[in-house]
C-alpha cells in the first residue's frame, strides 16, 4: 500500500532533476543525456500513477506494477542523492579543504574517472528497468492526470478542527452515569480501599474522550485528592506502568512534595514500589487506566494489589475494548459505551464538515451527509475524520464520490480498520501520506511534536518544497495542520511555535497496515525481517539477532523510540555498516563507549542521535564528515568531554543539540554552522557563559536548560535576527537580566518559555522588544517571581499566558484586560493569583473575564 504516494516521489525526483545543481553535475560526470532520458521517461510513468493510484485496490496485476515502480524510483533516489553528496562535498573542500582532501575525500575513490564509470553504469541501469516497466502502462487502460486534485482547501482558520471538550455531542448521559459511579460509595469500599470501572467499547467510539471529560470535571476534583492518567496500551509491563503512575500522580502534587528521583527507569522493582507507595498511601486518588488490552489476570491483580494502600473510595477508570478484560478488572458492572444516534452522528459531522450556521446554506449537502453518516455506524472517528474531509468542500459531486466510493462495499472482519480512515486517507494529496505513514515507526500513545516530527520529516527528504524560500520548519508545520484539520492527528496544544499532538490508535493502525511493505516495528513477536524493508524501528531491547539474520541491505532508518530501550552490542554497529544509504541513524540510549570510525562514511546519514547515552566520552571527527547530516543530538552524554573538531564542516546541520563538559563552547565552529536553525544546549554543567558577540542569521530557536553555572548570555537582533522560539530551563545561576546594555533588543520572539529559574524575579526588559510578535508566554517553577513588569500589557500579541508554581507573585499588572488577542490563560499552584482571579468570584475576575478560555487550579 506504500505505493499510493508514488506520485509525490515522482514530482520529487523530476524537481531534483531539473535543478540547476543536478544539470550542471551530470554535464561535469557525463551522464547528462542519460539523464534527460530518465527525467522524460519519469513524465510519462508520473502521467498515469493517479490513476494506477486509485484503481490499484482491485487489481493485483496494477498493484505489482506499482511495486516495480516504487523499486526503480527508490534506486534512483539513491543515485541522486549521490549527486547531492557530491555537491556538498565541492562545498566543504572549497571553503576548508586541500587539493589532496579534493581528490582522497572527496569521491568514492581516488580516482574521479572511477567514480564517473560508476554513476554512468548506474544511471544507464535505472533507465533500462524504467523503460521496461513503463512500456507496460498501456495495458491497464490509464488515464493522464498530471495534478493532483486531493488538495486541502485553504482556510482561514483552522480552530473548527480543534472542537473543545465541551462541545462533543451525544455522551452527556455517559459523563454524569460515570461520575456517579466514582462519587457514591460502592458497598466493596467496606472490604478493600479501590474500586475498578470498566467502559467498554469498540474503537473509536469516544472512550477516551469520555473518560477525559470525567477526569476534568470540577466536581472530580474535589471528591479525589488525587488523579493520576496512564495510557497502557498493548503493554501491560508493572514496573513500566509504576513508573507511569508515579510520574502521572508527581504532575499532580503539591510543590512541596519530595522530589522523584530523576531517572526513575533506573530503580529496581522494589525501589520503585516504594516510590509508588509513598505516593499513594492515605491519597483518596482516581487512576485512570486507559486502553487496556491485557488479558494476563496474574499481571493484573499483582498491580492492583500494588496500589490497594489508597485511602476508602480510591477509584480505577479503565477504558478497553474487550468484555472479558473489563470482568476481570472490574468491581461494578461494566459501563457498555454505544454507537451514537443517527441524530447525534448527523450533528457531530455538521459540525466539522462546516462553519458555524454555515450547514443552513447547503441543505443539498447536508442531505448526502445524512447518507454519509449512515455508513459509519455510530462511531464519532469515522464521523468526524469523514466531516473534516468535506470542510468547505461545497462541489455537490466531491460528497458524492465519499458517498458512493467503492470502499464501503469490501466485506469487513471485525478488526477491520474503519472504511471511513482508509477513504480519507484515499483522498489525501500524495506529498501529506508520506508524512503521515511515518507515524508507524512510533509506538501506540506516542506524544508527538512540531520539532520532533520536523526532524524526522527533514531527514526522510519530505519537506523539500517548490517555493525554495520556504523552511523546512514552515512546509512541516503546513503538513501538521492539514493532518489535524483532516482529524489525523489529535490532542493539538499550540503554544506560539510549539505544539505537541498525539495519534489515535485506529488511525495508528492504519498507518501500520499502508507503510507494512516499507516501515517495521520490531518487537519479540516479530519472526523476520522482510528484505525490503527500509525502515525499521526497534521498540523493545535485546532483539538485535532478528536484525542479524536478515539481508535487507536498502534500509534508510534504524530508531529507538521508547524510554530505555536501545542498541547495546558492537556486533549491531557492525550491521548498521552495511546500511550504505542510511539516513536516520538513532542510537539514543545506548551503551556505547566509543563509536567506530565507519561513521563517517555514512555520508547520507541526516538525522544521527546519541541522546542518552552515559558512556560515551569522545566522539571521533570523522563526524564532521557528513555533510548531509541535518541533525546531530548529543542531548545527556553526560561524559561526553568535548565537542568534535571542525564543526563547520557540518554546513547542512539545522539542529544541534548538545550536552558536554567543556566550560566553553567551540563558538568559532557553531558560528560557521551556516544552516543552524535550532540549538539546544542541556546539561552542561562546567559551561559559565554562551556565545560573546557571534551571529547566527538563522537561528530560529534555542533552548538552553540545566546550565548550573550559566549566570548570563546575551541576546539581541543583531546576533539572532530569526530567533523565534527562546526557553531557558533549570539555570540557578541566570540572571536574564545581566548582559542587556541594550534596552531596545528588538528581537522577534514569538514563543518565551522561562522554567526552573530561581533568579527570575521579574521578567527581563529586553522582552519589550517582541511586543508585535510574541505568541506565548510559560511561567513555571520561577519560586521568585515576585511581579509582572507594567509594560506586560504591551505585549499584545498574545495569545496563551501560563503561570504555574509561582508563589510570591500576587497579581496580574494592571492593563491585562487590554491583552484582547489572549485566549488562553493557565494559573496554577499561585494562591495569591488563584484567590483574586478566580472565576466568578475572585475581586479581580472582571480583569480577565473577557478571555476564552481560562484555567485556574490551586
Amino acid at each position: 500500500m506504500a505505493e499510493s504516494f508514488l506520485f509525490s516521489m515522482a514530482e520529487s525526483l523530476i524537481a531534483k532533476l531539473a535543478s540547476r545543481a543536478y544539470e550542471e553535475a551530470s554535464q561535469v560526470l557525463g551522464v547528462y543525456d542519460q539523464l534527460k532520458e530518465f527525467k522524460q521517461t519519469l513524465s510519462l510513468v508520473k502521467a498515469v500513477l493517479l490513476d494506477a493510484d486509485q484503481k490499484q485496490e482491485h487489481n493485483h496485476e496494477l498493484r505489482e506494477w506499482l511495486r516495480q515502480i516504487k523499486r526503480v524510483f527508490n534506486d534512483a533516489q539513491d543515485v541522486l542523492d549521490e549527486f547531492q553528496c557530491q555537491t556538498l562535498r565541492k562545498q566543504v573542500v572549497k571553503v576548508h579543504g586541500t587539493t589532496k582532501e579534493k581528490v582522497g575525500h572527496f569521491f568514492s575513490t581516488s580516482n574521479p574517472l572511477v567514480f564517473r564509470y560508476r554513476m554512468a553504469q548506474q544511471i544507464k541501469h535505472i533507465n533500462e528497468r524504467l523503460n521496461k516497466v513503463a512500456a507496460d502502462r498501456h495495458k491497464f487502460g490509464l488515464q493522464i492526470i498530471h495534478v493532483d486534485t486531493r488538495v486541502v482547501h485553504k482556510r482561514e482558520r483552522l480552530t473548527h478542527s480543534r472542537v473543545s471538550d465541551s462541545d462533543v455531542i451525544g455522551r452527556e448521559q455517559d459523563k454524569e452515569n460515570i461520575i456517579e459511579l466514582l462519587m457514591q460509595q460502592n458497598p466493596n469500599d467496606n472490604v478493600t480501599n479501590l474500586s475498578v470501572i470498566p467502559i467498554v467499547g469498540i474503537g473509536g467510539l469516544g472512550k477516551t474522550t469520555l473518560a477525559k471529560f470525567v477526569f476534568n470535571d470540577k466536581r472530580i476534583d474535589e471528591c479525589f485528592q488525587l488523579k493520576m492518567w496512564v495510557c497502557v496500551s498493548d503493554d501491560f509491563d508493572i514496573s513500566q506502568l509504576i513508573i507511569k503512575i508515579i510520574s502521572s500522580a508527581n504532575d499532580l502534587v503539591s510543590a512541596d512534595a519530595p522530589p522523584l528521583p530523576q531517572n526513575l527507569s533506573m530503580l529496581d522493582p522494589e525501589q520503585l514500589q516504594n516510590q509508588l507507595t509513598n505516593k499513594l498511601t492515605g491519597q483518596k486518588f482516581l487512576l485512570v487506566l486507559d486502553d487496556v488490552w491485557n488479558e494476563d489476570r496474574v499481571k493484573w491483580v499483582e498491580l492492583e494489589n500494588l496500589i490497594q494502600v489508597g485511602a476508602l473510595g480510591s477509584k480505577i477508570l479503565v477504558t478497553t475494548r474487550s468484555h472479558s478484560i473489563a470482568s476481570m478488572m472490574g468491581t461494578v458492572p461494566t459501563h457498555i459505551l454505544e454507537g451514537l444516534s443517527q441524530e447525534d452522528s448527523l450533528s457531530l459531522f455538521v459540525k466539522w464538515a462546516f462553519k458555524e450556521g454555515e450547514e443552513k446554506k447547503h441543505p443539498h449537502l447536508v442531505n448526502i451527509g445524512r447518507e454519509i453518516v449512515k455508513k459509519c455506524r455510530g462511531v464519532p472517528l469515522a464521523v468526524r475524520t469523514l466531516g473534516s474531509l468535506l470542510f468547505s468542500k461545497f462541489e455537490v459531486n466531491e460528497w458524492e464520490r465519499v458517498r458512493d466510493n467503492e470502499i464501503w462495499k469490501l466485506p469487513q472482519k471485525k478488526n477491520d480498520i474503519l472504511p471511513a480512515l482508509k477513504l480519507s486517507y484515499d483522498l489525501m494529496p500524495s506529498y501529506l501520506r508520506q508524512c503521515f505513514v511515518s507515524f508507524s515507526l512510533f509506538p501506540k500513545d506516542y506524544n508527538f511534536n512540531n520539532l520532533l516530527v520536523t526532524s524526522f520529516w527533514g531527514a526522510l527528504g519530505l519537506l523539500e518544497s517548490p517555493e525554495n524560500n520556504r523552511m523546512p520548519g514552515d512546509v512541516a508545520n503546513q503538513y501538521l495542520h492539514e493532518l489535524l484539520s483532516r482529524s489525523f492527528i489529535q490532542d493539538f496544544f499550540n503554544f506560539g511555535t510549539i505544539c505537541s499532538f498525539s495519534i489515535h490508535d485506529l488511525v495508528h493502525d492504519l498507518a501500520l497496515f499502508i507503510a507494512k511493505d516499507d516501515c517495521l516495528l520490531v518487537n519479540s513477536h516479530i519472526q523476520s525481517i522482510p528484505e525490503n524493508v527500509r525502515h525499521l524501528s526497534i521498540v523493545e531491547n535485546d532483539l538485535h539477532g532478528k536484525l542479524f539474520a536478515t539481508k535487507a541491505v536498502g534500509v534508510r532508518t534504524v530508531l529507538f523510540p521508547n524510554e530505555g530501550v536501545g542498541a547495546n552490542s558492537e556486533a549491531f554497529l557492525t550491521l548498521v555498516s552495511r546500511y550504505k544509504y542510511l539516513q536516520i541513524l538513532d542510537l539514543s540510549n545506548s551503551t556505547f563507549e566509543t563509536l567506530p570510525r565507519f561513521i563517517g562514511k555514512l555520508k547520507h546519514l541526516r538525522y544521527f542521535s546519541l541522546e542518552n547515552n552515559k558512556k560515551i566520552k569522545i566522539l571521533p571527527d570523522s563526524i564532521c564528515k557528513l555533510q548531509n547530516l541535518q541533525v546531530l543530538d548529543l542531548n545527556k552524554c553526560m561524559k561526553l568531554e568535548s565537542l568534535p573538531k571542525r564543526l563547520r564542516k557540518l554546513i547542512s546541520l539545522r539542529e544541534f543539540f548538545i550536552t558536554t563538559k567543556q566550560s566553553v563552547l567551540p563558538e568559532n565552529e557553531i558560528a560557521h554552522l551556516s544552516s543552524l536553525e535550532s540549538l539546544v544546549i542541556t546539561n552542561c554543567n562546567n559551561l559559565e557563559s554562551l556565545f560573546s558577540g557571534i551571529e547566527l542569521p538563522f537561528l530560529k530557536t534555542l533552548l538552553v536548560d540545566n546550565c548550573e553555572r550559566l549566570k548570563a548570555f546575551p541576546l539581541d537582533s543583531k546576533h539572532y535576527p530569526a530567533l523565534e522560539t527562546l526557553a531557558v530551563y533549570s539555570c540557578d545561576n541566570l540572571d536574564l537580566s545581566k548582559g542587556h546594555e541594550d534596552q531596545n533588543s528588538n528581537l522577534k520572539l514569538k514563543s518565551v518559555l522561562f522554567i526552573s529559574l530561581p533568579e527570575l524575579g521579574t521578567l527581563p526588559h529586553w522582552l519589550q522588544g517582541s511586543a508585535n510578535t510574541l505568541l506565548s508566554l510559560v511561567l513555571d517553577d520561577c519560586r521568585n517571581l515576585e511581579v509582572l513588569p507594567d509594560w506586560l500589557p504591551m505585549l499584545t500579541c498574545l495569545e496563551v499566558i501560563f503561570i504555574i508554581n509561582c508563589p510570591k507573585l500576587q497579581s496580574l499588572p494592571d492593563g491585562i484586560q487590554c491583552l484582547t488577542s489572549l485566549e488562553r490563560l493557565e494559573i496554577e499552584d499561585c494562591p495569591e493569583l488563584c484567590t483574586k482571579y478566580m472565576p466568578e468570584v475572585g475581586e479581580c475576575w472582571n480583569q480577565i473575564s473577557h478571555i476564552k478560555q481560562i484555567t485556574i487550579r490551586e
